[in-house]
């Protein structure tokens, strides 16, 4: 069982050589050097996307790179049609994005209690699922 689930944002903060995410990487770092998370092919993807920005510095290929080791080395939820179904239902229930809804339902299909992330609610509960904000306080 995966305790965690870990959205892009953590990701981004991790390998990002951004100066303005020097206050956040660490804090990153830290989440990510954990054993008990996992993903989802929409993270692995939104990360990819969002790493390849120049403003995160990083080298040309290091995004691919970093999804390729994550999917080797964490439990990563696919991205399915009962997931999506059961994502837009969620969103429809609490009033969230379709893309949000979908990384609590891929967090709980991998056995996730808490969803580690700054684009969501704190503290909120989703259907059995808490989000937590580890830049916080």
């Amino acid at each position: 069982m995966n305790t965690y689930f870990l959205d892009t944002n953590i990701l981004i903060y991790a390998t990002s050589l951004a100066a303005d995410h020097a206050g956040r990487k660490a804090i990153a770092r830290d989440w990510v050097a954990r054993s008990d998370w996992g993903l989802s092919t929409q993270v692995l993807m939104e990360f990819y996307a969002n790493a390849r920005q120049p403003r995160h510095g990083l080298p040309a290929q290091a995004p691919r790179r970093l999804v390729e080791q994550l999917a080797a080395s964490r439990p990563v939820q696919p991205m399915e049609h009962a997931l999506v179904l059961e994502a837009l239902a969620l969103s429809e229930r609490y009033r969230l994005s379709h893309w949000d809804a979908a990384i609590l339902c891929a967090a709980r299909r991998l056995g996730a209690h808490t969803v580690v992330s700054e684009d969501l609610a704190h503290g909120q509960d989703y259907n059995g699922i808490t989000v937590f904000n580890p830049f916080l306080g």
